[in-house]
């Protein structure tokens, strides 16, 4: 569930994306490459669908980016993965019974090397 959301979000900021760049701020866009109202979609109507279809496309990502957290919050919790983390957090917060400190932990030695004979014979 969590791969087909997260791909059909990546596929929603691609054609989001792609359709704000197509608008022009100062408002030409693609409706200014239209030079007559009998083309298809007409010189008012381009800038009005691609303003409706940036705002859908943010809606869409907005509720994918919501629908991909709880996505990955539920299959976090189900895990076993996750109990084992608690496991681990509980024993190392618990103080010891002892009350002492325990001692550093030391790196074992390595191997003395062994003397390599450099007389010529």
């Amino acid at each position: 569930m969590y791969i087909v959301l997260l791909i059909v979000a990546i596929l929603v900021c691609v054609l989001l994306a792609i359709i704000v760049l197509v608008q022009n701020p100062k408002g030409g866009g693609l409706s200014s490459n239209f030079s007559s109202s009998s083309q298809l979609l007409g010189v008012q109507k381009t800038g009005d669908i691609l303003e409706k279809g940036t705002w859908v496309l943010a809606i869409t990502l907005m509720v994918l980016s919501l629908g991909i957290n709880v996505a990955v919050k539920s299959s976090s919790s189900t895990g076993d993965a996750s109990s084992e983390y608690h496991d681990q957090i509980k024993r190392g917060s618990t103080p010891s019974a002892t009350g002492t400190t325990t001692a550093p932990l030391t790196l074992p030695k390595a191997p003395a090397a062994k003397p390599t004979d450099t007389s010529k014979k």
